[in-house]
């Protein structure tokens, strides 16, 4: 939901103009509507005295109000720290807080409270935003002397605390990696304390954003706050191609999308026989080629035959278990095709909006001949005043009340004029025309 600070003027966007963060709260990841900002509490209640306060990329933590604080949504607040302050944005406040607290298994009484200062002044906000804007240039040059020291991690992203005293540097690694020697040219260079902290892929796709290949945002940046584990059986069952390039998120890990659909195919599966279980029948032993989970449809081939496809529902592929644990064969599963051959039948779907031609909106085109037979007949039919002036003058248009006139077929008066018609009507010697004119 985009505020209207982000509308366009002439063509290019404003914008908030908040370095990065929205000034209304609206255009941020992970943001929760406040539904109970409208509701008054009950007599007696007193409103929960916990904060959600939002930091660089999605980042959150959670404050008790020990000072009392009229506190509401997108207010800036100077918070408790390890050494010094931060700076953060207020997020959510009221009863919805103890419900995402509870969610994410927070205590409401830990024995070390994280407090709420005060809100933040003009200064401690210029100090901020000055540290955010050494963010990036500061990250370019730290991938580098990674780069230089030969160390297998990638530095992601910094994050300065509120009063700059501290920066964190996330990195991703695939093993472990000894940044001691690091840690003192970043601290020689850029003349503050250096925290290291290492992110998982999953969380650096998360803090970074992006656009996923469905078009959208990352889920992982806007909804999705739990990674659970994905593996490869996923798109088996799902009968997906195993492409590690189009299964792969930007992540370079499987897709987190994969497990949303995953429990409705193993729901459907539980009707379906196994793929390594063989149909015995007296013409020979029968193995699963292919399965269609959506129609509940199996196709097995003969053992030595297997070009000749024969398609069977879920029902009838039991049946014949149940009957092989019988020690019982059934004829052939020619039977059990045929049934399905009559039983499909095409479904012929007509045009509607959207399925028709592409040009059915062209204007149509006219019949040019039928046209053209016409102008000639019209022409044939015109009656010159001076039949030299008409023969030198083939460009001048025709009276329409002459056009209107038809000709006399029982005129067979051998006259100059007669001939003249009879001539100007044979369009292949205009030269006997004009001789026989003069």
């Amino acid at each position: 939901m985009a505020c209207a600070s982000c509308s366009t003027k002439d063509g290019s966007p404003k914008g908030c103009k908040n370095n990065g963060t929205c000034g209304t709260d609206s255009c941020n990841k992970l943001t929760v509507f406040d539904w109970l900002a409208n509701m008054s509490l009950p007599n007696g209640e007193k409103p929960f005295n916990w904060v959600e306060v939002r930091y660089k990329n999605g980042r959150k933590e959670y404050y008790k109000n020990t000072e009392n604080l009229t506190l509401s949504i997108g207010d800036i607040v100077a918070t408790q720290a390890k050494s010094g302050h931060d700076i953060g944005m207020v997020t959510l406040t009221g009863e919805l807080v103890r419900v995402q607290m509870k969610r994410k298994n927070i205590s409401e009484n830990p024995e070390e409270v994280l407090k709420i200062y005060r809100k933040a002044s003009q200064k401690d906000i210029d100090i901020w935003s000055a540290a955010r804007d050494k963010e990036e240039p500061m990250k370019v040059r730290a991938r580098q002397f990674a780069i230089d020291l030969k160390l297998q991690m990638k530095i992601s992203d910094i994050e300065f605390q509120g009063d700059a005293s501290k920066a964190t540097f996330y990195y991703t690694a695939e093993e472990r990696v000894d940044f001691r020697e690091l840690i003192k040219v970043f601290a020689r260079e850029f003349r503050t304390r250096i925290e290291m902290k290492q992110v998982g892929f999953r969380q650096e796709a998360a803090r970074l954003g992006g656009i996923g290949s469905c078009g959208r945002e990352l889920c992982c940046s806007t909804w999705l706050t739990d990674f659970r584990s994905v593996s490869t059986s996923a798109a088996r069952y799902q009968q997906l191609s195993l492409n590690p390039q189009k299964l792969a998120g930007q992540c370079g890990k499987l897709k987190c999308c994969l497990n949303y659909e995953l429990d409705t195919y193993l729901d459907a599966l539980k009707s379906f026989p196994k793929n390594d279980t063989k149909l015995y029948t007296q013409k020979g032993t029968a193995v699963c080629q292919k399965t269609d989970i959506f129609k509940g449809h199996l196709w097995y081939a003969y053992e030595g035959e297997w070009m000749n496809w024969h398609k069977i529902t879920t029902d009838q592929a039991n049946e014949i278990i149940e009957l092989n644990k019988q020690k019982k064969k059934v004829a052939s599963l020619e039977e059990y095709a045929l049934e399905i051959l009559e039983e499909d039948t095409k479904e012929v779907f007509e045009n509607v909006v959207g399925q028709d031609s592409l040009t059915r909106f062209d204007s149509p085109k006219g019949n040019n001949k039928r046209k053209n037979n016409r102008r000639k007949g019209n022409q044939g039919n015109k009656k010159p005043s001076n039949a030299k002036g008409a023969s030198n003058n083939k460009n001048t248009a025709p009276n329409k009340n002459q056009n209107s006139q038809k000709p006399n077929p029982n005129n067979q008066s051998q006259g100059g004029q007669g001939q003249n018609k009879r001539r100007k009507n044979n369009r292949k010697k205009p030269q006997n025309n004009n001789n026989a004119a003069k």
